[in-house]
């Protein structure tokens, strides 16, 4: 399926891939992936500042985020959805990341490239930077479109939901599309950026949380599946896939990262 030069990483369950995912997507099977999470650029590097750990730290997150307008920014979109939806199963689903920057042009590539969204599901930070233009409301959430095959006109896909598993971690109520913790249980914290005990290995400027993941996974998948995510990044997704007995692929650009989540994988198993 995949040539030599682009396998970074592989055992039986775990495959690394540097390259280019516009072109690696083109190798994977049609019809083979069970469930995609992506964390695309969000195009936000523009010369900006921030604030982190008390200090102003510079957006810029690399030449990859570099600021598109809107149209060029659906047209991306479009095309990596697009390549997704060929390897995504009639039964499997997509979950995108994104903020407010970015959402809505990938809201639209979604619909456009034959897909049907589910729910749209609100990430509430709890340690969010501070808006340093003191202008606007302090940005703190994120959000991660849920979507599955628009098979024909009349016609969605189905689609794998864990309702039981979503409701038990909910305190026996249906779990509602705003994530906090403490409504469940008080002593939890709710899920956050990535704390420094995911980053000894390494880290990465749009790096999610176990936590994040753990629900998504446990919500969309069984074990045994098979997971892609075409912006690999730290390999949050294909750790936390790992521990919970699915299958992986990420699809990474930069070496760095590659052996960041190489070491996550491996320090963690």
């Amino acid at each position: 399926m995949f040539t030599k030069r682009n396998i970074y990483f592989q055992d039986d369950s775990f495959t690394l891939l540097k390259g280019d995912s516009f072109k690696l997507l083109k190798q994977i099977p049609p019809k083979s992936i069970d469930l995609i999470f992506a964390d695309p650029p969000y195009f936000l590097s523009s010369g900006g500042i921030s604030c982190q750990s008390g200090k102003q730290v510079s957006v810029d997150k690399g030449e990859w985020d570099y600021s598109k307008t809107i149209e060029d920014r659906i047209k991306y979109h479009r095309k990596w959805i697009a390549l997704c939806r060929e390897i995504l199963k009639d039964n499997g689903t997509i979950m995108i990341s994104s903020t407010l920057h970015s959402v809505y042009a990938i809201g639209v590539a979604l619909e456009l490239e034959g897909y049907s969204i589910i729910n749209n599901i609100i990430w509430k930070k709890t340690n969010p930077a501070p808006n340093l233009a003191c202008r606007c409301f302090t940005h703190s959430t994120e959000t991660i479109i849920w979507a599955r095959k628009q098979l024909t006109l009349k016609k969605k896909g189905t689609h794998y939901f864990n309702y039981d598993a979503m409701k038990e971690e909910n305190g026996g109520k249906q779990m509602k599309d705003v994530w906090e913790f403490e409504d469940i249980e008080p002593e939890i914290v709710e899920i956050a950026t990535a704390p420094k005990s995911e980053k000894k290995y390494g880290k990465h400027p749009t790096q999610k949380p176990v936590k994040l993941l753990e629900r998504l996974i446990i919500a969309a998948t069984k074990e045994g599946d098979l997971i892609l995510d075409p912006f690999n990044g730290s390999g949050t997704t294909g750790v936390v896939a790992a521990a919970m007995n699915r299958k992986y692929i990420g699809i990474e650009l930069d070496k760095e990262y590659l052996e960041l989540t190489k070491k996550r994988y491996l320090g963690e198993k």
